[in-house]
């Protein structure tokens, strides 16, 4: 079934915020002040991420492709596997869906920003930062983070045995957002989506909380422009070697 263009933006829209939630939720939970998972730790950050990722690809897969990150899409148009006339839509889509999602972070743990004076804690439950603070190591653990992400998840969800069982394929799908923030998670988070990094930020700066700190603009192109290349070289290796 080919649907509307409407409708794959909708999905988009939805998926992404379906990230945010499911993400960012996990490090509000784990890192905000008096919630039921103060100090759950890495593992509950990983599992949340990894399940925003496998719910909107099993809920929308057949419908949008679930790309749910600019950097996604961007790459599969370089690559000639997605149309450019679609590009921006989705990237607005995208876009969108990331501020409605974390605008639902934001809501649902008002009461606990309020009681959380550590700046990071708060900015984490937003965006990323480098644990180093070298700008040099956080675009590289986002590129290859990137990198590792679409590159598995077009092999998943592309070769033969992803096309018989997409459902499958968008589970082991997750699995891989799971891993990589277990595995490359350390350094920056990671974000691997521009997205899910720069409108978050952008509500960082402007909603009212207390104690929130810098929102750290001098680095936030990081997080958007790595990405975008690991994907696009991430898509061109799959294209070239497994398509």
């Amino acid at each position: 079934m080919e649907y509307t263009l409407f409708t794959k933006l909708a999905a988009e829209f939805v998926g992404t915020a379906v990230l945010m939630v499911f993400g960012n939720g996990a490090v509000a939970n784990a890192e905000l002040k008096n919630t039921k998972g103060y100090h759950a730790g890495w593992l509950n950050i990983a599992m949340g991420y990894g399940f925003g990722v496998m719910f909107p690809v099993l809920m929308f897969g057949g419908v949008s492709g679930a790309h749910i990150n600019p950097a996604m899409t961007l790459a599969q148009a370089v690559n000639g596997m997605f149309p450019w006339n679609e590009v921006l839509p989705y990237i607005i889509a995208q876009l969108l869906g990331a501020v409605a999602g974390q605008l639902i972070v934001y809501v649902t743990y008002l009461p606990h920003y309020k009681d959380t004076d550590d700046a990071e804690a708060i900015l984490g439950t937003f965006c990323t930062t480098d644990a180093h603070n070298d700008r040099v190591n956080y675009f590289l653990n986002e590129f290859f983070g990137t990198f590792m992400l679409v590159l598995g998840a077009l092999c998943c969800l592309s070769l033969p045995w992803g096309k018989a069982n997409p459902a499958a394929a968008s589970i082991v799908v997750g699995f891989i957002v799971w891993g990589l923030v277990t595995s490359m998670g350390g350094p920056t988070g990671p974000g691997l989506n521009p997205a899910r990094d720069l409108m978050p930020r952008l509500l960082h700066a402007i909603l009212p909380i207390p104690n929130k700190g810098d929102s750290r603009w001098g680095e936030a192109w990081i997080p958007v422009v790595a990405p975008i290349a690991g994907a696009i070289v991430g898509a061109f290796l799959f294209k070239v070697l497994f398509a």
